[in-house]
């Protein structure tokens, strides 16, 4: 998986959310994806006469539970490389198609 990858959750809360990879966290085998495990946060005010507030931010999935959504074949699937000369192209195990 790469940055900007759209994938599909497919274990946990949010199971069958589609999101694009915002951030890959390699040392944790984690991913963060948008729209996806949100968490509330409370902020404190920045500046004097602004208000606290509530947002809501992505956290840490495991990759093991997403797969890459291909849009040919409308569901999750796992990759596979082609060469193409000297460029390795990743390809759709299902369809054949380049992702």
């Amino acid at each position: 998986m790469k940055k900007n990858d759209n994938v599909i959750v497919i274990a946990g809360k949010d199971k069958g959310k589609k999101g694009k990879i915002i951030k890959i966290l390699s040392a944790e085998n984690r991913v963060i994806v948008e729209g996806v495990n949100l968490r509330k946060k409370r902020q404190r005010p920045r500046k004097q006469g602004e208000k606290g507030q509530t947002i809501e931010i992505a956290h840490p999935l495991h990759s093991s539970n997403v797969l890459i959504f291909c849009q040919s074949c409308g569901k999750g699937v796992r990759l596979g490389a082609k060469v193409n000369g000297q460029k390795k192209i990743r390809v759709c195990r299902g369809c054949g198609k380049e992702i």
